[in-house]
């Protein structure tokens, strides 16, 4: 079979969902971004700005969160869902608040997550996957103390038990709507917990067929003999696994951390290495495809070339359930619109929440997206190519 045909550069089907006037306001705030100084600047003086009570919301909402994120709740998100299905690209619900951690807004993360379950169940596709961060359900001093096998208290004790039933209650809603759940990665001084909280859900809910995801960084130099150990576990234990493939999103924190407390840190010496064993893993997963279900959540133009190489090489079908890409609402839609004209699975992370609480969600992605070399240049290469192709044509 020949490797399918399929340019990353169309500019017509990357942007064939935005209006011209859309597109205007996406090149203003793809230049503001592309400025490491705005970058560096905007959140404290937006933090600024709200602590006087300057009315900047409405400013901030019809740009930065306009651009990035579906709406304030999820039926906002519907129109976000119903655009993107018209062009064969599914939506993944992100309910993007952090920074919560009483007891109460707990629970409210995980009932909130599974209404998402809920929706997904009934969107007859648009909605493939539902989404959490374990920090969402659980304290991060908690996760950190398991994690460390650190003695716990009678308190901590009963906060561990209602973490782990709110897990079971979110994957076991999955479970009931057929819904494909990711449980997203976190630092590496947490990631252990959630990993072994993972795994167990995965052997419980993945034996027929794979709902439950865990999510694999590997900007961390042990991600790729880690997935491998997953799938040798699995197997010997007969169920499935689940892998989101990415690269990393807490790289500066974790070489920080790792110089101030005196450990070797767990990050890839360079990003040719990130790289590297980055399509590994896609290799590793498509060679056990039956096995091993996979989401490429990736912004990479070569390593989605590779996917797509791979799976003609193999002789897989273009829509094959066991693999999906996916981009950010807002980012890389020359990667999702091609690939999703071509045939191929393609679900898009949308953000929602309100709007206050999913700014540092927002800032933290402008500055990672802003450290990986050229992403901020490129998204405004490819706005000002189809600007120009609209005008001559």
């Amino acid at each position: 079979m020949a490797t399918p045909t399929i340019s990353f550069d169309n500019t017509a089907i990357a942007f064939s969902s935005q209006t011209d006037t859309e597109l205007r306001i996406s090149y203003w705030l793809f230049k503001a971004i592309n400025s490491n100084f705005l970058v560096k600047v905007g959140p404290p003086l937006t933090m600024f700005a709200l602590g006087v009570r300057l009315p900047i919301i409405p400013l901030i909402k019809a740009t930065l969160f306009k651009q990035f994120c579906g709406g304030e709740s999820i039926s906002d998100c519907d129109t976000t869902i119903s655009r993107l299905a018209k062009f064969n690209i599914g939506t993944i619900l992100d309910y993007s608040v952090e920074g919560e951690a009483t007891e109460e807004a707990f629970d409210l993360t995980a009932i909130e997550t599974i209404t998402t379950i809920h929706k997904a169940a009934k969107s007859k596709g648009s909605i493939p996957f539902s989404v959490f961060k374990v920090t969402g359900v659980a304290s991060f001093e908690l996760l950190e103390k398991i994690q460390e096998k650190q003695p716990l208290n009678h308190t901590e004790e009963l906060a561990w038990e209602r973490v782990k039933l709110r897990i079971e209650k979110i994957c076991t809603a999955a479970a009931t709507d057929k819904v494909h759940l990711f449980i997203d990665a976190e630092e590496s001084w947490i990631q252990q917990s959630i990993d072994d909280l993972t795994n167990e859900m995965m052997a419980r809910f993945n034996k027929e067929e794979v709902i439950i995801y865990n999510t694999f960084q590997f900007y961390r130099h042990d991600r790729l003999a880690y997935l491998q150990h997953c799938y040798k576990t699995a197997t010997e234990q007969g169920y499935k696994i689940g892998a989101k493939l990415v690269r990393g999103a807490y790289m500066e924190k974790e070489r920080k951390r790792a110089l101030q407390m005196g450990y070797a840190s767990p990050i890839q010496p360079d990003k040719n290495a990130a790289d590297i064993d980055y399509d590994a893993a896609l290799r590793f997963c498509v060679e056990h495809i039956n096995d091993i279900a996979i989401c490429a959540g990736t912004h990479n133009e070569q390593s989605s070339l590779l996917l797509v190489q791979l799976m003609a090489e193999k002789q897989i079908t273009n829509n094959h359930p066991h693999i999906y890409f996916s981009q950010l609402l807002g980012m890389s839609d020359n990667l999702s619109f091609n690939l999703a004209k071509a045939g191929y699975n393609v679900a898009k992370y949308v953000p929602y929440g309100p709007v206050k609480s999913v700014l540092p969600y927002l800032f933290r992605r402008a500055n990672e997206n802003t450290a990986i070399a050229g992403q901020m240049s490129r998204e405004l290469n490819l706005i000002i190519k189809e600007r120009q192709r609209r005008k001559s044509g």
